[in-house]
């Protein structure tokens, strides 16, 4: 699933999509996806400088905005003007250094 696809499914935008590609996806089971980071993402600014780490929490969003669209795929229809899919929260998550 190629980028135009990807943003039929989800509401994000540029800054904030973090979902490039799905490679893979076994509706029900599970979903394999891509982003790719660069150097120049403005993160990486102050998290940390001279040693960039994606910032956890942006990995838990890009997990929740993939996760979308494992939903979608398998309820077998796409997103419309009258449902939206919100990640609601998650516990006991750890970033280890």
């Amino acid at each position: 699933m190629d980028i135009k696809e990807i943003m039929g499914y989800l509401a994000h935008r540029p800054p904030f999509l973090f979902v490039d590609k799905v490679i893979e996806c076994t509706p029900g089971k599970h979903i394999k996806a891509i982003k790719n980071v660069t150097i120049s993402e403005p993160f990486f600014q102050g998290h940390f400088p001279g040693y960039p780490v994606m910032p956890g929490v942006l990995i838990i969003e890009a997990l929740a905005q993939v996760s979308v669209i494992l939903v979608y795929q398998t309820l077998g229809r796409r997103p419309d003007d009258k449902s939206l899919i919100f990640f609601a929260g998650i516990d006991n998550a750890r970033f280890k250094r």
